[in-house]
């Protein structure tokens, strides 16, 4: 019973949070190049300085599709990674912006989130098709 809850627990994060960065990614993700490019130049402040349309258009997909992946629990642990990856660069933007914590205290709490998520995988209430015991191997 206890293994129910907490997958049933799981499932609600799951759901609840991946339909939060499925909108938040969506208009994004139709913004178009000119979006991506805008979006992607935040990369300049780790000094990747090529192709900002490409890592704009990245981040919009992670939180879009990393949403649908996580509400899924399909592909959970790359789109874990790559969620994860998308909040490291918008806390290092509202950093860098000087926005303080209040600034960048969602994208550090998102973070927490899918780091812990990841680890704790997606539960029994999930799309993956093989399932085991664990969700890691030991």
């Amino acid at each position: 019973m206890k293994n129910q809850k907490i997958d049933l627990g799981l499932l609600i994060i799951r759901i609840g949070i991946g339909i939060s960065f499925m909108i938040h990614g969506y208009p994004k993700l139709v913004g178009g190049v000119e979006t991506w490019k805008e979006l992607g130049e935040v990369m300049q402040m780790v000094g990747i300085n090529f192709v900002p349309a490409f890592w704009g258009f990245m981040a919009a997909f992670a939180e879009f599709f990393g949403g649908l992946f996580l509400m899924l629990g399909l592909f959970f642990a790359p789109a874990c990674v790559l969620l994860s990856i998308t909040m490291v660069m918008a806390i290092v933007m509202h950093a860098v912006n000087g926005d303080g914590f209040k600034g960048f205290s969602h994208a550090l709490e998102s973070l927490v989130l899918f780091v812990g998520l990841g680890v704790s995988g997606p539960g029994k209430f999930s799309v993956w098709v093989k399932r085991k015991k664990n969700y890691y191997k030991v």
